[in-house]
């Protein structure tokens, strides 16, 4: 039989824990439903398509859209399957044996998984006892450690924190690696790194982004990212051919119709994350401050592992973090519908 590598044998593959429950408020989802007249509008699209032949391997009509709504050209936009998909070719292409991937934990996880399956050597910094970042620390870590690949997350996952300009600028320019900002939750927040586009240095930015979250198109599975011409030239060549099928494609620049409603989504939530947040802060638990459409929390007693499974036997399933590094006792909750929210909350006062 052929063997595993050997750096891969004590791995996992990354998922989330799911369970038989009423309110699901564990992977981050939008929890609203896409608008009526989309689905509509799919459904008529979908008749149309020629689906005996490949798809537009460069998916320029999606592209030049999404283009157009970000304010920048065709040729800074590379689309794939999920963000995830973005992340694996960027270490494709500029990670690897002998390369170095920079992140700073805690953060999304499938930053660090990547960088390890693709063969890049991994560079993990702590956050700030708060699990903060800011310009000195990052600035320290990169003339320190000198990566390939710089991964920041704005807002970040799971503690909801947004970067402020100087910390990515402090990325930019303490060494000449790849600096790529994964903005997943970027819509729930007020600042972006796009506001970096064009200024010295930038031409080695990259800016992640995803349909799975405000455009409610988690099942579809597209993501983007924004970066120099020569980047997403770059990402081309470790790009399987035809790997964006017409009905990804045709989803997405559907969706770009309706930004209006993903407005009135966004609003909506980012409603809901202040109660929520409101109303956790006012039971005495530890509350990291979001902007993105989660709220990270750790109970007063420290027992964050006894309250979600209390949570669970009131049918209602958030995010275990209590047994992650540097998260002990945190859980994580994933902004739902009013009526879940109330049904979390409910939950949480009789647990």
């Amino acid at each position: 039989m052929s063997r595993l590598r050997p750096d891969l044998v004590a791995m996992e593959g990354y998922h989330s824990a799911q369970v038989s429950v009423e309110v699901r408020l564990n992977t981050n989802e939008s929890p609203l439903a896409l608008p009526s007249a989309y689905l509509e509008d799919l459904s008529r699209a979908l008749k149309t398509l020629n689906l005996n032949r490949y798809p537009d391997r460069s998916a320029l009509e999606l592209r030049s859209a999404i283009a157009a709504m970000e304010g920048v050209a065709a040729e800074q936009v590379y689309a794939a399957n999920g963000s995830n998909e973005v992340i694996e070719n960027l270490l494709l292409a500029y990670g690897g044996r002998g390369r170095r991937a920079l992140v700073f934990e805690p953060s999304y996880a499938l930053h660090a998984h990547l960088a390890r399956t693709t063969a890049t050597e991994l560079i993990s910094v702590e956050r700030r006892q708060d699990l903060s970042l800011d310009s000195a620390l990052v600035s320290q870590a990169v003339r320190d450690h000198q990566p390939d690949v710089i991964f920041l997350c704005s807002p970040n996952n799971p503690t909801g924190e947004a970067l402020p300009g100087e910390v990515i600028e402090a990325a930019l320019s303490s060494g000449d690696g790849l600096v790529v900002v994964d903005e997943a939750y970027v819509q729930f927040a007020n600042s972006s790194a796009s506001l970096m586009l064009g200024t010295p240095g930038s031409d080695r930015l990259v800016l992640l982004r995803t349909f799975s979250k405000t455009w409610a198109l988690a099942g579809v599975r597209l993501g983007f990212c924004i970066a120099s011409p020569g980047i997403v030239a770059d990402l081309e060549i470790v790009t399987l051919p035809y790997h964006l099928s017409a009905l990804t494609q045709v989803a997405g620049l559907l969706a770009l119709g309706y930004l209006d409603d993903m407005e009135q989504r966004i609003a909506l939530i980012v409603a809901e994350r202040e109660r929520i947040t409101s109303s956790l802060a006012s039971r005495g638990y530890t509350v990291w401050p979001s902007q993105a459409n989660f709220i990270l929390f750790r109970p007063s007693d420290g027992k964050g592992h006894e309250l979600w499974e209390r949570l669970v036997a009131h049918s209602v399933l958030v995010r275990d973090c209590s047994s992650w590094p540097r998260l002990e006792g945190c859980l994580r909750v994933t902004v739902g519908t009013p009526e879940e929210n109330d049904k979390f909350l409910n939950a949480l006062e009789e647990a």
